[in-house]
């Protein structure tokens, strides 16, 4: 049966329901959001004479939900519009609409009596054949169908999302006992390629898969913690991103999550796995239960293992809570040798080996959280799962890990781990010494791009499934090398088909880049049939390599730079004008110079999850790679008869006169950096450089010629140059810029404007990037950009005059 998911029902309007009802719309799914009816009137409705049957009161506890979700930060839609594509209504009036709908997803309260009764109700209204799903993170699937009709039965399962449902990848699929196969596969699928999730096919056990290592993991910290005398600064500085784990690290992402949450999962497991072999580190420490008692629940009560205070003075300042005497103190820097010993190692996988050895705490911390954890997901096989790269992908997508556990065994060495595993006084699963007695040391191989892992049943290893729509660039890097820099790897994909894959730190762009991605091209044209520039890093790129801008206008050497900035915009140029089409796969952050390469390749396919901008006004500049150019480019092109030109172009000033950043890539189309008609977005990360490969192929078969450079650039000169200073002028007289902005501001008038021409002429895109870099140049030499610059390389952020 070939299915189409083309409207859902989500049952229950709570963080979570709102939060999959908006995931659906952003991927272009009609919703039907519904939830109970208020049984008692609230005082604005008193005031306002209304009743209990007017429709506005019986919609009022959806509405309110789904208002409160799209307010909150960050967003759980792609684009404000698309929630139009979402309709609310009540389980008592709009029940019967659910027959017109392919999926139905219930989303209530945690209690399974609750559950049945909605699913009783649903039962008589759905249509045979309807998905019907329960998102619940720990109720046992095979309760909720029981008693339900032969169809109902086949057609339901558990459907484990993870909060917040736009974000969090993981997708748990959960069978009950009489799920048929054809369900689970479309949903495996569908979860993958349409949701943009990773799909992970779960059993029927407590906590299923993600929660259950998960929660593990913390709760074993949680007693390790007072065992070895830390402090909650030192946690999250040794389980954070160091290790490839969310900035927010344990105890802040415990706070956000809320500690209820965290204990009720725990108090779940510890009653329904008492055959764990660490069902004891499933109790809750005393602090736990303390902080439980005083409602220290993290953000939504307002402290928890922080607390924000407000002093006399009006500054806020996070204290944190003292494990020892549970009182909140100032917070205390956290520094260990063995981090050290890891600086200069970018590759977060590569780190592990170091951190085990460690000889002060922190290594102490690592080998103890580590060994416990090995031994742990050794014992939840075949329980839990029976592949093990299974828990791996669930603890990555669920979580925000980089590596699950057995890539992180790998790592470190599969005897270092069972060394780990024995100083802990555990024992891995016997599996484990049959797969060493067979002379297989990795849990993973790589073999012709693909990754294989060791499959416990065959003894043997195994092709992990799913691969064939995604190209991993970490598997075919070392055998597909085509060229290699200080900056960047060029692949070859298949198919006449070269990838650019960015190697600097950051990925941020300097000469070692640009030389790189001249090669790229110039192999592109010889040998090959198209270019995509894409990597599969945390980020795309966060901008040019200030540092080095830094340093030539400090040392003043202006004839350097000038040739520095030329041979950025020179290669952006021939992004653009080369023979061959041009891809660029931005994803996470795209700031700055990894924004303007965007800008110049012939189509941009981007990742739902792109955050794109020109930021340089951060810093003290204005984009000068091309960017400003670009924008008054477009600017033009927008321009239509009867439309105003000056306002027209001054909404692409504006885009990097406030230094713009898209929440999502759907947002770019908004900003002019993504165009309709050419660009295109993909929900699912994983596919991302298969899929740019797959444009560029069909460009350079559809008979790809190299554009024409363009002479035909409409600016406005002084016309709208004298509109932008007087803006300029006033925003300064107002406070509302400082003297540096103002003339920041002016400058990238000055170049959009097209100069002070005396009427609008059409110009080229050479003349533009001529105003480009000498208005780009003027500015390094001024004291305050400097001073930006500065602060900058040392925060991280830009100073705010």
């Amino acid at each position: 049966m070939k299915r189409h998911i083309n409207k859902v029902a989500v049952i229950g309007s709570g963080i979570m329901g709102s939060g999959i009802a908006c995931h659906f719309a952003n991927i272009g799914v009609e919703v039907l959001l519904l939830d109970i009816v208020p049984r008692e009137l609230n005082d604005r409705e008193k005031a306002k004479g209304l009743t209990l049957q007017d429709k506005v009161v019986r919609n009022r506890l959806v509405n309110d939900s789904l208002a409160a979700a799209l307010k909150s930060k960050p967003s759980p839609i792609y684009h404000p519009k698309f929630a139009d594509r979402i309709t609310t209504g009540n389980l008592e009036d709009d029940i019967s609409k659910v027959a017109q709908v392919d999926w139905i997803i219930e989303v209530v309260v945690e209690r399974l009596d609750i559950k049945k009764q909605v699913f009783e109700n649903l039962d008589k209204h759905r249509k045979k054949g309807t998905l019907i799903t329960s998102n619940t993170s720990g109720i046992p699937i095979k309760f909720m169908s029981e008693g339900r009709s032969e169809d109902f039965q086949e057609h339901f399962c558990g459907t484990h999302f993870f909060n917040p449902a736009r974000y969090l990848k993981l997708f748990e699929i959960i069978p009950g006992p009489h799920t048929s196969q054809e369900v689970l596969d479309f949903l495996n699928g569908y979860g993958e390629q349409f949701l943009g999730k990773t799909s992970v096919v779960a059993k029927d056990t407590p906590a299923f898969i993600g929660n259950r290592v998960g929660i593990f993991s913390i709760q074993s910290l949680f007693h390790a913690v007072k065992d070895l005398g830390m402090t909650v600064e030192e946690v999250d500085k040794l389980t954070g991103p160091v290790i490839g784990r969310p900035k927010s690290a344990t105890f802040r992402t415990v706070d956000v999550v809320g500690l209820d949450t965290l204990v009720h999962v725990a108090n779940g497991i510890s009653e329904n796995c008492k055959d764990d072999e660490r069902h004891e580190l499933f109790q809750l420490p005393d602090f736990i239960k303390t902080m439980v008692d005083n409602k220290w629940l993290g953000s939504k009560s307002g402290q928890g293992f922080y607390k924000k205070v407000t002093g006399d003075d009006g500054k806020s300042d996070i204290l944190t809570l003292d494990l020892d005497t549970m009182d909140y103190r100032t917070k205390k820097s956290a520094k260990f040798a063995t981090l050290e010993l890891t600086k200069t190692i970018d590759k977060v996988i590569e780190r592990f080996p170091v951190l085990v050895n460690g000889k002060d705490k922190a290594g102490e911390f690592y080998r103890k959280s580590f060994g416990a954890l090995f031994a742990y997901v050794t014992h939840r096989i075949p329980e839990i799962s029976d592949e093990l790269y299974k828990i791996d992908d669930a603890m990555k997508a669920g979580f925000g890990w980089e590596h699950g556990p057995f890539q992180i065994w790998d790592a470190v060495g599969l005897d270092k781990g069972l060394e780990l595993i024995k100083a802990e006084g555990q024992e891995a699963a016997p599996w484990v010494a049959e797969m060493k007695a067979a002379g297989i040391h990795s849990f993973y191989t790589v073999k012709d791009g693909a990754t294989y892992y060791y499959d416990i049943s065959k003894k043997a290893m195994e092709k992990v499934p799913g691969q064939d729509a995604f190209i991993i660039l970490d598997n075919i890097r070392k055998s597909k090398e085509v060229f290699k820099n200080s900056g960047v790897v060029i692949e070859d994909l298949g198919d006449g088909i070269l990838n650019c894959e960015f190697q600097s730190k950051m990925n941020t762009i300097g000469g070692d880049v640009l030389a790189g991605l001249n090669k790229a091209i110039d192999l592109a044209e010889k040998d090959f049939q198209g270019l995509v520039v894409g990597n599969q890093a945390a980020n795309f790129s966060v901008g040019a390599n200030i540092g080095m801008i830094f340093m030539m206008a400090v040392e003043q050497e202006y004839d350097e730079l000038n040739m520095a900035i030329k041979m950025f915009q020179d290669t952006m140029m021939r992004m653009r004008y080369s023979s061959i089409p041009t891809i660029s796969a931005p994803h996470g952050m795209c700031l700055g110079g990894g924004c303007e390469l965007s800008l110049h390749a012939d189509k941009i396919v981007a990742a739902a999850e792109t955050y794109i901008g020109l930021v340089e006004f951060g810093v003290g500049v204005i984009p000068g790679g091309g960017g400003s150019k670009e924008m008054a480019l477009r600017a033009s092109d927008t321009f239509r008869k009867n439309d105003v030109e000056l306002n027209v172009l001054q909404e692409y000033f504006l885009t990097i006169g406030m230094a713009k950043v898209s929440t999502s890539a759907y947002e770019a189309y908004d900003l002019g950096i993504l165009q309709k008609g050419k660009d295109i977005v993909v929900v699912n990360k994983d596919r991302q450089i298969a899929t740019a490969k797959a444009h560029a192929k069909l460009m350079a078969e559809a008979g790809y010629t190299k554009p024409v450079k363009r002479k035909d650039v409409k600016v406005l000169g002084k016309q709208a140059l004298g509109m932008f200073l007087v803006g300029t002028d006033s925003m300064e007289a107002g406070h509302y810029i400082s003297e540096h902005d103002k003339k920041i501001a002016n400058k990238l008038a000055y170049v959009m404007a097209g100069g002070d021409l005396s009427e609008a002429t059409l110009v080229t895109e050479q003349y533009l990037l001529d105003l480009e870099r000498e208005a780009f140049l003027s500015l390094c030499t001024e004291r305050k950009t400097l001073e930006r610059i500065q602060h900058m390389l040392k925060t991280g952020k830009p100073l705010r005059n």
